[in-house]
Protein backbone atom coordinates (compact mmCIF):
# COMPACT_ATOMS: atom_id res chain seq x y z
CA UNK A 1 0.00 0.00 0.00
CA UNK A 2 1.40 3.42 -0.48
CA UNK A 3 -1.19 5.25 1.98
CA UNK A 4 -4.07 4.40 4.25
CA UNK A 5 -6.28 6.73 2.31
CA UNK A 6 -6.96 4.87 -0.85
CA UNK A 7 -10.73 4.14 -1.58
CA UNK A 8 -12.45 2.86 -4.84
CA UNK A 9 -13.45 5.93 -5.41
CA UNK A 10 -10.40 6.12 -7.69
CA UNK A 11 -11.85 3.87 -10.36
CA UNK A 12 -13.20 6.73 -12.46
CA UNK A 13 -10.00 9.13 -12.46
CA UNK A 14 -8.69 7.06 -15.59
CA UNK A 15 -11.36 8.11 -17.83
CA UNK A 16 -9.43 11.61 -17.20
CA UNK A 17 -7.22 11.11 -15.57
CA UNK A 18 21.84 18.79 -16.63
CA UNK A 19 22.93 19.02 -13.29
CA UNK A 20 26.11 16.33 -12.05
CA UNK A 21 24.72 13.88 -9.21
CA UNK A 22 26.49 15.50 -6.22
CA UNK A 23 26.57 18.98 -8.27
CA UNK A 24 24.93 22.04 -7.24
CA UNK A 25 21.39 22.66 -7.53
CA UNK A 26 19.51 23.56 -10.96
CA UNK A 27 18.23 26.82 -10.24
CA UNK A 28 17.03 29.15 -13.06
CA UNK A 29 18.46 32.67 -13.05
CA UNK A 30 14.98 34.87 -13.65
CA UNK A 31 13.12 37.23 -11.53
CA UNK A 32 11.31 36.06 -8.59
CA UNK A 33 7.73 34.22 -9.98
CA UNK A 34 5.36 31.97 -7.66
CA UNK A 35 4.33 28.69 -8.92
CA UNK A 36 1.36 26.18 -7.10
CA UNK A 37 2.63 22.58 -6.21
CA UNK A 38 0.08 20.32 -5.53
CA UNK A 39 1.88 17.38 -3.44
CA UNK A 40 0.32 13.93 -1.45
CA UNK A 41 0.56 14.08 1.81
CA UNK A 42 3.02 11.69 3.65
CA UNK A 43 2.60 8.43 5.27
CA UNK A 44 4.18 9.42 8.08
CA UNK A 45 5.19 13.35 9.33
CA UNK A 46 8.69 12.69 8.83
CA UNK A 47 7.72 12.65 4.93
CA UNK A 48 5.99 16.17 4.93
CA UNK A 49 8.46 17.45 7.49
CA UNK A 50 11.16 16.52 4.22
CA UNK A 51 9.14 17.99 1.62
CA UNK A 52 8.74 21.28 3.54
CA UNK A 53 12.45 21.67 3.97
CA UNK A 54 12.84 20.53 0.33
CA UNK A 55 10.96 23.24 -0.62
CA UNK A 56 12.44 25.67 1.45
CA UNK A 57 15.87 24.63 0.26
CA UNK A 58 14.73 26.01 -3.58
CA UNK A 59 12.83 28.76 -2.57
CA UNK A 60 16.21 30.38 -1.24
CA UNK A 61 18.52 29.09 -3.70
CA UNK A 62 16.39 30.63 -6.31
CA UNK A 63 14.14 33.44 -4.87
CA UNK A 64 10.58 31.82 -6.17
CA UNK A 65 7.99 30.87 -4.01
CA UNK A 66 6.06 27.75 -3.92
CA UNK A 67 2.98 27.86 -3.37
CA UNK A 68 2.42 24.29 -1.90
CA UNK A 69 -0.51 22.06 -0.80
CA UNK A 70 0.00 18.15 1.08
CA UNK A 71 -3.26 16.91 0.24
CA UNK A 72 -3.90 13.34 1.33
CA UNK A 73 -4.07 10.28 -1.24
CA UNK A 74 -7.45 10.01 -1.96
CA UNK A 75 -8.53 13.43 -1.97
CA UNK A 76 -5.96 14.35 -4.19
CA UNK A 77 -6.99 12.28 -7.15
CA UNK A 78 -10.27 13.91 -6.62
CA UNK A 79 -8.87 17.56 -6.84
CA UNK A 80 -6.68 16.38 -9.76
CA UNK A 81 -9.57 15.17 -11.49
CA UNK A 82 -11.90 17.83 -10.81
CA UNK A 83 -8.48 20.46 -12.08
CA UNK A 84 -8.10 18.44 -15.24
CA UNK A 85 -12.11 18.95 -16.25
CA UNK A 86 -12.87 21.76 -15.37
CA UNK A 87 -9.15 23.62 -16.90
CA UNK A 88 -8.59 25.11 -13.19
CA UNK A 89 -5.13 23.95 -12.50
CA UNK A 90 -2.30 24.41 -10.27
CA UNK A 91 1.46 24.47 -12.12
CA UNK A 92 2.43 21.29 -10.94
CA UNK A 93 0.73 18.12 -9.61
CA UNK A 94 1.77 14.90 -8.63
CA UNK A 95 0.31 11.56 -6.99
CA UNK A 96 1.50 8.20 -5.92
CA UNK A 97 -0.11 6.31 -8.98
CA UNK A 98 0.11 9.06 -11.09
CA UNK A 99 2.07 6.97 -14.00
CA UNK A 100 -1.09 4.41 -13.54
CA UNK A 101 -4.48 6.34 -13.25
CA UNK A 102 -3.77 10.13 -14.57
CA UNK A 103 -0.35 10.66 -16.86
CA UNK A 104 -1.61 7.70 -19.22
CA UNK A 105 -4.97 8.83 -20.42
CA UNK A 106 -4.53 12.85 -19.81
CA UNK A 107 -1.46 12.40 -22.23
CA UNK A 108 -3.01 10.47 -24.39
CA UNK A 109 -5.36 13.67 -25.00
CA UNK A 110 -2.88 16.36 -24.65
CA UNK A 111 -3.68 17.53 -21.47
CA UNK A 112 0.13 17.47 -20.03
CA UNK A 113 2.73 19.88 -21.47
CA UNK A 114 5.67 18.04 -22.47
CA UNK A 115 8.48 18.68 -19.98
CA UNK A 116 11.20 16.52 -21.68
CA UNK A 117 13.21 19.33 -21.40
CA UNK A 118 13.05 18.60 -17.95
CA UNK A 119 14.02 15.00 -18.00
CA UNK A 120 16.44 15.28 -20.02
CA UNK A 121 18.43 17.48 -17.09
CA UNK A 122 18.82 14.34 -15.39
CA UNK A 123 18.27 11.42 -18.57
CA UNK A 124 21.78 10.27 -18.47
CA UNK A 125 21.22 8.82 -14.30
CA UNK A 126 17.86 7.71 -14.14
CA UNK A 127 16.74 4.33 -13.57
CA UNK A 128 15.93 2.62 -17.05
CA UNK A 129 12.40 1.46 -15.82
CA UNK A 130 11.66 4.84 -14.26
CA UNK A 131 12.67 6.24 -17.74
CA UNK A 132 10.26 4.20 -19.58
CA UNK A 133 7.63 4.96 -17.33
CA UNK A 134 8.28 9.02 -18.04
CA UNK A 135 7.29 8.57 -21.81
CA UNK A 136 3.60 8.70 -23.03
CA UNK A 137 1.87 8.38 -25.96
CA UNK A 138 -0.03 11.24 -27.53
CA UNK A 139 -2.78 10.78 -29.72
CA UNK A 140 -2.92 14.78 -31.11
CA UNK A 141 0.38 14.99 -31.92
CA UNK A 142 0.71 11.10 -32.78
CA UNK A 143 4.38 10.27 -30.86
CA UNK A 144 5.66 9.57 -27.06
CA UNK A 145 6.69 12.18 -25.35
CA UNK A 146 8.12 12.72 -21.59
CA UNK A 147 5.04 14.51 -19.69
CA UNK A 148 6.26 12.68 -16.08
CA UNK A 149 9.37 13.71 -14.10
CA UNK A 150 10.03 10.59 -11.73
CA UNK A 151 11.60 11.36 -8.15
CA UNK A 152 10.69 8.44 -6.55
CA UNK A 153 10.02 4.50 -7.15
CA UNK A 154 8.65 1.93 -5.08
CA UNK A 155 8.42 -2.20 -5.32
CA UNK A 156 6.38 -5.08 -3.36
CA UNK A 157 8.51 -6.73 -0.73
CA UNK A 158 6.88 -9.22 1.32
CA UNK A 159 6.52 -8.62 4.94
CA UNK A 160 6.69 -11.11 7.34
CA UNK A 161 6.06 -11.35 11.04
CA UNK A 162 9.48 -12.99 12.18
CA UNK A 163 9.19 -13.90 15.53
CA UNK A 164 5.34 -16.04 14.77
CA UNK A 165 7.65 -18.00 11.76
CA UNK A 166 9.66 -19.18 14.57
CA UNK A 167 6.57 -19.82 17.35
CA UNK A 168 5.32 -22.43 14.19
CA UNK A 169 8.48 -23.98 14.33
CA UNK A 170 9.79 -23.24 11.35
CA UNK A 171 12.57 -20.65 10.09
CA UNK A 172 12.82 -18.29 7.52
CA UNK A 173 16.56 -19.12 5.82
CA UNK A 174 14.41 -22.66 4.96
CA UNK A 175 11.99 -20.67 2.90
CA UNK A 176 11.73 -21.93 -1.12
CA UNK A 177 13.28 -19.91 -3.62
CA UNK A 178 10.40 -20.16 -6.26
CA UNK A 179 7.69 -18.24 -5.95
CA UNK A 180 4.39 -20.99 -6.21
CA UNK A 181 6.46 -23.16 -3.23
CA UNK A 182 7.46 -19.63 -1.36
CA UNK A 183 4.24 -18.69 -0.92
CA UNK A 184 3.45 -22.92 0.03
CA UNK A 185 5.72 -22.88 2.72
CA UNK A 186 3.61 -20.55 4.55
CA UNK A 187 0.36 -22.33 4.84
CA UNK A 188 1.48 -24.94 7.15
CA UNK A 189 2.15 -22.74 9.73
CA UNK A 190 -1.40 -21.21 9.70
CA UNK A 191 -2.62 -24.40 11.81
CA UNK A 192 -0.11 -24.19 14.48
CA UNK A 193 -0.39 -21.07 15.01
CA UNK A 194 -4.22 -20.94 15.30
CA UNK A 195 -3.51 -23.11 18.38
CA UNK A 196 -3.16 -19.72 20.42
CA UNK A 197 -4.57 -17.09 17.18
CA UNK A 198 -7.97 -17.47 16.65
CA UNK A 199 -9.43 -16.09 12.97
CA UNK A 200 -5.49 -16.15 12.11
CA UNK A 201 -4.43 -16.86 8.25
CA UNK A 202 -0.94 -17.13 6.58
CA UNK A 203 -1.28 -15.14 3.56
CA UNK A 204 -1.94 -11.57 2.44
CA UNK A 205 -3.10 -12.62 -0.96
CA UNK A 206 -5.83 -9.48 -2.42
CA UNK A 207 -8.19 -11.04 -4.94
CA UNK A 208 -10.02 -7.94 -4.25
CA UNK A 209 -12.75 -6.42 -6.27
CA UNK A 210 -12.63 -2.78 -4.47
CA UNK A 211 -9.12 -1.52 -5.35
CA UNK A 212 -7.21 0.63 -6.17
CA UNK A 213 -4.12 -0.65 -6.69
CA UNK A 214 -2.76 -3.33 -4.40
CA UNK A 215 -5.21 -6.68 -6.20
CA UNK A 216 -4.13 -5.31 -9.56
CA UNK A 217 0.08 -5.38 -7.97
CA UNK A 218 -0.83 -8.99 -6.72
CA UNK A 219 -2.05 -10.59 -9.60
CA UNK A 220 0.48 -8.51 -11.78
CA UNK A 221 3.38 -10.20 -10.02
CA UNK A 222 1.85 -13.74 -10.35
CA UNK A 223 1.41 -13.14 -13.90
CA UNK A 224 5.07 -12.07 -13.88
CA UNK A 225 6.47 -15.06 -12.11
CA UNK A 226 4.42 -17.49 -14.58
CA UNK A 227 5.91 -16.03 -17.98
CA UNK A 228 2.94 -13.29 -18.38
CA UNK A 229 4.58 -10.37 -18.35
CA UNK A 230 4.68 -9.82 -22.08
CA UNK A 231 0.58 -9.26 -21.66
CA UNK A 232 1.44 -5.60 -22.63
CA UNK A 233 4.52 -4.69 -24.57
CA UNK A 234 6.32 -1.43 -25.20
CA UNK A 235 5.04 -0.76 -28.16
CA UNK A 236 1.86 -0.40 -26.84
CA UNK A 237 0.41 -3.74 -28.08
CA UNK A 238 -1.56 -5.93 -26.29
CA UNK A 239 -0.82 -9.69 -26.35
CA UNK A 240 -3.89 -11.40 -24.63
CA UNK A 241 -4.10 -14.14 -27.36
CA UNK A 242 -0.57 -15.50 -26.97
CA UNK A 243 -0.85 -18.72 -25.34
CA UNK A 244 2.01 -17.80 -22.65
CA UNK A 245 0.31 -15.33 -21.47
CA UNK A 246 -3.32 -17.01 -21.03
CA UNK A 247 -1.27 -20.00 -19.33
CA UNK A 248 0.25 -17.64 -17.00
CA UNK A 249 -3.31 -16.12 -16.29
CA UNK A 250 -4.82 -19.10 -15.88
CA UNK A 251 -1.79 -20.72 -13.10
CA UNK A 252 -2.14 -17.24 -11.46
CA UNK A 253 -5.85 -16.87 -10.92
CA UNK A 254 -5.89 -20.78 -9.84
CA UNK A 255 -2.98 -20.49 -7.31
CA UNK A 256 -4.61 -17.21 -5.75
CA UNK A 257 -8.39 -18.82 -5.75
CA UNK A 258 -7.42 -22.16 -4.66
CA UNK A 259 -5.63 -20.72 -1.71
CA UNK A 260 -8.34 -18.61 -1.08
CA UNK A 261 -11.11 -21.25 -0.67
CA UNK A 262 -8.70 -23.79 0.79
CA UNK A 263 -8.98 -21.34 3.94
CA UNK A 264 -5.72 -19.63 3.79
CA UNK A 265 -6.67 -16.03 3.32
CA UNK A 266 -9.06 -13.65 5.09
CA UNK A 267 -12.37 -14.05 4.39
CA UNK A 268 -12.33 -10.47 3.81
CA UNK A 269 -10.16 -9.80 1.28
CA UNK A 270 -12.33 -10.12 -1.46
CA UNK A 271 -13.51 -6.48 -0.55
CA UNK A 272 -9.95 -5.07 0.67
CA UNK A 273 -9.28 -1.42 0.23
CA UNK A 274 -5.37 -0.88 0.19
CA UNK A 275 -5.58 0.32 3.55
CA UNK A 276 -7.01 -3.28 4.80
CA UNK A 277 -3.91 -5.40 3.96
CA UNK A 278 -2.12 -3.06 6.52
CA UNK A 279 -4.29 -3.14 9.09
CA UNK A 280 -4.85 -6.72 9.05
CA UNK A 281 -1.23 -7.64 9.00
CA UNK A 282 -0.67 -4.85 11.80
CA UNK A 283 -3.52 -6.52 14.43
CA UNK A 284 -1.02 -10.07 13.55
CA UNK A 285 -4.33 -11.74 11.61
CA UNK A 286 -2.01 -12.60 9.03
CA UNK A 287 1.25 -13.95 9.07
CA UNK A 288 2.98 -12.31 5.96
CA UNK A 289 2.07 -9.78 2.88
CA UNK A 290 2.84 -8.54 -0.26
CA UNK A 291 2.66 -4.35 -0.40
CA UNK A 292 3.82 -1.82 -2.11
CA UNK A 293 6.62 0.56 0.01
CA UNK A 294 7.64 -0.44 3.47
CA UNK A 295 4.62 1.16 5.32
CA UNK A 296 3.78 -1.42 6.45
CA UNK A 297 7.25 -1.29 8.41
CA UNK A 298 7.42 2.78 8.43
CA UNK A 299 4.21 2.53 10.80
CA UNK A 300 5.64 0.99 13.57
CA UNK A 301 8.86 2.85 13.46
CA UNK A 302 8.68 4.09 16.59
CA UNK A 303 7.04 0.94 18.06
CA UNK A 304 10.90 -0.45 17.68
CA UNK A 305 10.03 -3.83 19.52
CA UNK A 306 7.54 -4.28 16.37
CA UNK A 307 9.52 -2.77 13.68
CA UNK A 308 12.36 -5.32 14.70
CA UNK A 309 10.37 -8.29 14.95
CA UNK A 310 8.91 -7.45 11.11
CA UNK A 311 10.82 -8.86 8.14
CA UNK A 312 11.34 -7.07 5.13
CA UNK A 313 12.11 -9.77 1.86
CA UNK A 314 12.45 -9.46 -1.67
CA UNK A 315 11.09 -11.63 -4.52
CA UNK A 316 12.25 -15.37 -4.86
CA UNK A 317 12.62 -16.45 -8.47
CA UNK A 318 10.04 -16.90 -10.47
CA UNK A 319 8.03 -20.47 -10.99
CA UNK A 320 10.92 -21.18 -13.74
CA UNK A 321 13.70 -20.53 -11.45
CA UNK A 322 14.58 -17.29 -13.34
CA UNK A 323 14.97 -14.18 -11.50
CA UNK A 324 11.89 -12.69 -10.39
CA UNK A 325 11.82 -9.20 -12.21
CA UNK A 326 9.22 -6.75 -9.50
CA UNK A 327 7.15 -3.79 -11.21
CA UNK A 328 8.49 -0.70 -10.50
CA UNK A 329 6.04 1.89 -9.27
CA UNK A 330 7.22 5.37 -10.23
CA UNK A 331 6.19 8.47 -8.94
CA UNK A 332 6.99 12.05 -10.42
CA UNK A 333 5.55 15.74 -11.29
CA UNK A 334 3.64 16.85 -14.56
CA UNK A 335 2.48 20.00 -15.96
CA UNK A 336 -0.92 20.12 -16.92
CA UNK A 337 -1.54 22.63 -20.00
CA UNK A 338 -3.39 25.75 -18.36
CA UNK A 339 -0.95 25.98 -15.69
CA UNK A 340 -0.31 29.74 -15.33
CA UNK A 341 3.48 29.46 -14.81
CA UNK A 342 5.37 26.98 -16.38
CA UNK A 343 8.96 28.37 -16.12
CA UNK A 344 8.89 28.38 -12.66
CA UNK A 345 7.08 24.71 -12.51
CA UNK A 346 9.93 23.45 -14.95
CA UNK A 347 12.66 25.16 -12.23
CA UNK A 348 10.94 23.40 -9.73
CA UNK A 349 10.52 19.89 -10.87
CA UNK A 350 14.47 20.52 -12.08
CA UNK A 351 15.51 21.17 -8.86
CA UNK A 352 13.51 18.19 -7.31
CA UNK A 353 14.89 15.58 -9.77
CA UNK A 354 18.14 16.23 -9.32
CA UNK A 355 19.47 12.66 -7.62
CA UNK A 356 21.02 14.34 -4.49
CA UNK A 357 18.28 16.70 -3.72
CA UNK A 358 15.69 13.72 -4.36
CA UNK A 359 18.14 11.00 -2.21
CA UNK A 360 18.19 13.63 1.03
CA UNK A 361 14.14 14.22 0.57
CA UNK A 362 13.74 10.57 0.66
CA UNK A 363 16.24 9.37 3.10
CA UNK A 364 14.82 11.92 5.35
CA UNK A 365 11.30 10.08 4.80
CA UNK A 366 12.72 7.59 6.27
CA UNK A 367 13.60 5.41 3.39
CA UNK A 368 9.61 4.02 2.53
CA UNK A 369 10.28 5.20 -0.99
CA UNK A 370 13.29 4.70 -3.06
CA UNK A 371 15.26 7.12 -5.47
CA UNK A 372 14.78 6.59 -9.56
CA UNK A 373 18.79 7.09 -9.38
CA UNK A 374 20.90 3.88 -8.95
CA UNK A 375 23.62 5.51 -8.90
CA UNK A 376 22.95 7.22 -5.34
CA UNK A 377 21.47 3.81 -3.67
CA UNK A 378 24.84 2.31 -4.74
CA UNK A 379 26.82 4.95 -2.94
CA UNK A 380 24.94 6.00 -0.67
CA UNK A 381 25.26 3.63 2.55
CA UNK A 382 21.72 4.48 3.85
CA UNK A 383 19.90 2.44 1.21
CA UNK A 384 21.92 -0.96 0.57
CA UNK A 385 24.03 -1.42 4.11
CA UNK A 386 21.60 0.14 7.16
CA UNK A 387 18.22 -0.25 7.85
CA UNK A 388 17.41 -3.84 8.20
CA UNK A 389 14.20 -3.05 6.01
CA UNK A 390 15.44 -0.56 3.81
CA UNK A 391 18.42 -2.61 2.41
CA UNK A 392 16.04 -5.32 1.14
CA UNK A 393 13.42 -3.61 -0.62
CA UNK A 394 16.52 -0.77 -2.00
CA UNK A 395 17.86 -4.10 -3.64
CA UNK A 396 14.90 -5.36 -4.72
CA UNK A 397 13.81 -2.04 -6.47
CA UNK A 398 17.27 -0.79 -7.70
CA UNK A 399 19.19 -3.36 -8.35
CA UNK A 400 17.52 -6.40 -9.35
CA UNK A 401 15.50 -6.98 -12.34
CA UNK A 402 12.65 -4.35 -12.90
CA UNK A 403 9.68 -4.05 -15.21
CA UNK A 404 7.41 -0.88 -16.18
CA UNK A 405 3.71 -0.58 -15.18
CA UNK A 406 1.30 -1.60 -18.32
CA UNK A 407 -0.30 1.65 -18.65
CA UNK A 408 3.12 3.36 -19.41
CA UNK A 409 2.77 1.35 -22.73
CA UNK A 410 -0.93 1.81 -23.05
CA UNK A 411 -3.40 4.02 -21.48
CA UNK A 412 -5.82 1.21 -22.17
CA UNK A 413 -4.29 -0.90 -19.40
CA UNK A 414 -5.07 2.25 -16.78
CA UNK A 415 -8.95 1.98 -18.00
CA UNK A 416 -8.56 -2.37 -17.16
CA UNK A 417 -7.07 -1.59 -13.52
CA UNK A 418 -9.90 0.91 -13.00
CA UNK A 419 -12.40 -1.70 -13.89
CA UNK A 420 -10.50 -4.33 -11.69
CA UNK A 421 -10.75 -7.42 -13.88
CA UNK A 422 -8.01 -9.52 -12.05
CA UNK A 423 -10.03 -8.58 -9.20
CA UNK A 424 -13.43 -9.68 -11.16
CA UNK A 425 -12.02 -12.86 -12.41
CA UNK A 426 -10.89 -14.55 -9.27
CA UNK A 427 -14.22 -13.44 -7.25
CA UNK A 428 -16.03 -15.30 -10.34
CA UNK A 429 -14.07 -18.38 -9.54
CA UNK A 430 -14.68 -18.14 -5.76
CA UNK A 431 -18.07 -17.31 -5.32
CA UNK A 432 -19.59 -17.91 -8.68
CA UNK A 433 -17.84 -21.49 -9.32
CA UNK A 434 -16.10 -20.83 -12.66
CA UNK A 435 -12.89 -22.88 -13.86
CA UNK A 436 -10.15 -20.33 -13.66
CA UNK A 437 -9.82 -21.11 -17.08
CA UNK A 438 -13.25 -19.59 -17.98
CA UNK A 439 -12.51 -16.63 -15.61
CA UNK A 440 -9.04 -16.34 -17.45
CA UNK A 441 -10.76 -16.07 -21.44
CA UNK A 442 -13.45 -13.50 -20.26
CA UNK A 443 -10.57 -11.27 -18.33
CA UNK A 444 -8.24 -11.38 -21.51
CA UNK A 445 -11.29 -11.01 -23.89
CA UNK A 446 -12.06 -7.81 -22.22
CA UNK A 447 -8.49 -6.56 -21.87
CA UNK A 448 -8.33 -6.64 -25.53
CA UNK A 449 -11.42 -4.63 -26.24
CA UNK A 450 -10.19 -2.27 -23.82
CA UNK A 451 -6.51 -1.73 -25.71
CA UNK A 452 -7.53 -1.94 -28.99
CA UNK A 453 -9.74 1.43 -28.27
CA UNK A 454 -6.28 2.82 -27.65
CA UNK A 455 -4.86 2.10 -31.06
CA UNK A 456 -0.82 3.67 -31.34
CA UNK A 457 1.18 4.42 -34.24
CA UNK A 458 4.78 3.14 -34.70
CA UNK A 459 7.03 5.41 -35.59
Amino acid sequence: MRNFSRRSLLRGSVSLAAASTLGCPYVANAAAKTATVWWVQGFVKEEDTSFNAMVADYEKASGNTIDHSLIPFGPMMQKIVSALTSGDVPDVMTHDIAEQAVVPQNAWNDRLIDISDVVETQKQHYHPTALLASAYYNNVAKKRSYYYAPYKTAVLPFHIWGSLVEQAGYKLSDAPKTWDAFWDFFKPMQQKLREKRRGFYALGLQPTTTGPADGNNTFHHFLIANGGNGIVTADGKGHTDDPQVKEAVIKSLAYITTAFKEGYVPPGALSWSDADDNNAFHSKQMLMDLDGTISTEVALFHKKEEYDDVVTMGLPLDNAGKPMTAQLGVTGAFIPKGANNVDVAKDFIKYVIQPKVSNEYLKNGLGRWLPAFPEVVKTDPFWLSGDKHVAPYAKEGVIDPTVTNYPAFNPGYAECNAQQIWGTAAAEVIRDGATPQAAAEKALARIGQILAKYPIAQS
